[in-house]
């Protein structure tokens, strides 16, 4: 056996030693029981909790799912530290994720305290859903015209129209018009992960974006 073949076992408890309890804290900072989290992520509970008591190695896969749940990327769960540059998002980096109808461009570097995006919000797209959950919202109307409600006062915004709200006040997002709604949109990321931020829950779960 090569020295470097005989290395590899304690590189890849050490790797193990990192991720496990990193796994556990992004979860625990996202405000997301094991159960939930692991439904997201396509896993069961069981196998969820053994990653992160590390007598389990993920797979890149499921690194990539859970990076997505957790509003954050693969970088981040494996504790690298991100670099200066990413500061800085460039117009040709931010490609479009589309989940639940919406679609959405990160506008700026991942894990931080807040997340800012681009939303496209089509007509019709999770506009009966209502969503609770800890934080603040920020919202710029780009173009078209939004329908946003907040507790019993519903309010019509258009371009050059924003929105600053407590995310624990009941509120739903809806296009008024054919064509959509683009935003601007900022959330707080540590309560609110990205990855249900288009995705929509049941209307009777609570704890998710907008």
């Amino acid at each position: 056996m090569s020295p470097t073949e005989s290395e590899r076992p304690a590189e890849q408890a050490e790797a193990l030693s990192v991720v496990a309890p990193r796994l556990r804290d992004l979860r625990r900072r996202a405000t997301l029981t094991l159960e939930t989290a692991a439904r997201a992520a396509g896993l069961s509970p069981a196998h969820l909790s053994r990653l992160e008591t590390g007598q389990r190695q993920p797979s890149l896969p499921m690194l990539l799912a859970l990076a997505r749940v957790y509003g954050t990327t693969v970088s981040d769960v494996l504790g690298e530290t991100a670099a200066d540059r990413d500061a800085v998002v460039r117009a040709a980096a931010m490609e479009p994720t589309r989940a639940g109808g919406w679609t959405y461009w990160q506008t700026g570097a991942s894990g931080r305290a807040m997340q800012a995006l681009r939303v496209h919000v089509p007509y019709g797209a999770q506009g009966d859903i209502v969503r609770v959950h800890p934080g603040e919202e920020w919202l710029h109307v780009l173009r078209g015209r939004l329908r946003l409600r907040l507790a019993d006062a519903t309010d019509l915004l258009g371009p050059g129209d924003s929105a600053h709200f407590d995310s624990l006040t009941p509120h739903r997002i809806a296009a008024q018009d054919a064509d959509g709604v683009e935003l601007l949109f900022v959330h707080t990321l540590l309560q609110s992960p990205t990855a249900t931020l288009c995705l929509g829950p049941n209307p009777s779960e609570t704890g998710v974006t907008s």
